[in-house]
């Protein structure tokens, strides 16, 4: 049989304050009030719905509907402190065991470029934080942003990981396919599971794109597309975001009812099952090892890093940023743990997304995203909360009682 593996992205950064305190003041760098009305909106319009369509889902086909997420650490803060209902719903879904809940770093940073050290101790703390709220060690890894390299690759298996998610870019697989799984050339035993992004996107992306051919895009549809792939495939990656459902796509689209026919369309096929990463992981030998040609990622046409660090603002900002990493974690020894914590909200990706300027390829989906009217606004706010928190971190080791 062929597993249709759904797995869902659910993030949300902490997007920073505009008018920062004084250098007196407590070292309050994010918009709380937006963050909570964004958060708040998310979950009445996409995790709260979608969850109960998911449960509803395994409850009807006896389990035989499976899934996976990954809840970056950012957007569990959130919940837990603006949405509780909506974190408890997720707690439901493990609850059924038809649903695996992955590891990735607990503030969905790009700390495996610069910081091995940060990269390891971000992975640690989410492993754990996820078997405390969900019951189960995760044993599938994906890095930000589905990033893969050799590093990342290797640290999934010396941590112990069995599965690692990518994109199953051409630049990556040559003529091979992604609907099977490999194995990264510098592992003796990680299995990669890779994203089929043609029919990733149709959801994600084209859906509710009247210009596109393929629209209104029924479930029956979609399924018969889904037959196409050669029988022999082991599994197709289905990897979005899961703020797909109701929030880039809203709910008049059709979007949710899409996703309440598309699981039973699918299991009327005999050929198809659904599984977990994990599942498949487990269940299949890798047809090839794959050599990882540099860093490859979900985003944009590129599908590399350049959406995080194509221009010098972006490079300077991320620069800055980590060379702080080891002065901020010897003033959290030193009794401030609270501007360690402010930096790793700075290392979420978002940040330096933000100050794309990719305008040719992919500009109009930055836009959509951004909190700012501009790049260089991102790069100017971003750079003042960095230098606030810097300042705040050499008088704590100059010794000064100011904080």
């Amino acid at each position: 049989m062929t597993a249709i593996v759904f797995y869902f992205q659910a993030h949300q950064p902490y997007r920073l304050r505009r008018d920062l305190p004084g250098p007196e003041a407590g070292p309050d760098f994010f918009d709380d009030a937006e963050n909570e009305r964004i958060v708040r909106r998310v979950a009445e319009r996409c995790y709260r719905p979608m969850n109960a369509i998911l449960r509803e889902t395994i409850e009807r086909t006896a389990g035989r509907f499976r899934c996976a997420f990954s809840l970056s650490g950012t957007l569990l803060s959130q919940l837990e402190r603006w949405a509780p209902e909506a974190l408890e719903s997720f707690v439901t879904l493990a609850r059924t065991d038809a649903v695996e809940f992955l590891c990735e770093t607990s503030h969905h940073s790009l700390a495996y470029r610069d910081d091995p050290r940060e990269f390891l101790e971000q992975i640690e703390a989410h492993s754990a934080r996820i078997e405390a709220l969900f019951g189960r060690r995760p044993t599938t890894f994906r890095n930000t942003e589905l990033i893969i390299d050799d590093s990342v690759a290797r640290t999934a298996e010396h941590l112990g990981f069995t599965a690692l998610l990518g994109e199953g870019s051409e630049r990556l697989l040559g003529p091979r396919r992604p609907q099977f799984v490999y194995q990264p050339a510098v592992c003796r035993s990680l299995r990669l599971l890779l994203r089929s992004y043609v029919y990733s996107d149709d959801i994600a992306f084209r859906f509710s794109n009247k210009e596109w051919k393929g629209y209104p895009l029924m479930a029956d549809t979609f399924a018969g597309w889904l037959d196409e792939v050669p029988q022999e495939a082991h599994f197709i990656g289905l990897f979005m975001d899961y703020e797909t459902f109701g929030e880039h796509q809203w709910t008049d689209t059709g979007i949710l009812e899409f996703m309440k026919h598309l699981p039973g369309h699918v299991l009327d096929n005999p050929r198809f099952c659904f599984a977990t990463p994990s599942e498949v992981a487990a269940q299949h030998r890798p047809v090839d090892r794959l050599v990882i040609p540099g860093e490859v990622s979900w985003a944009d046409a590129e599908r590399d890093v350049s959406a995080w660090l194509g221009n010098a603002m972006q490079q300077e900002a991320h620069a800055a940023l980590y060379k702080l990493g080891p002065r901020v974690r010897r003033a959290a020894r030193r009794g401030s743990p609270e501007l360690l914590e402010a930096w790793r909200r700075l290392t979420t990706s978002d940040h330096v997304y933000w100050m794309a300027t990719k305008w040719e390829s992919d500009g109009d989906v930055h836009e959509y995203f951004s909190p700012y009217r501009s790049p260089h606004d991102a790069y100017l706010v971003f750079v003042r909360v960095l230098d606030d928190i810097e300042r705040r971190v050499d008088r704590v080791l100059a010794g000064s009682t100011t904080r």
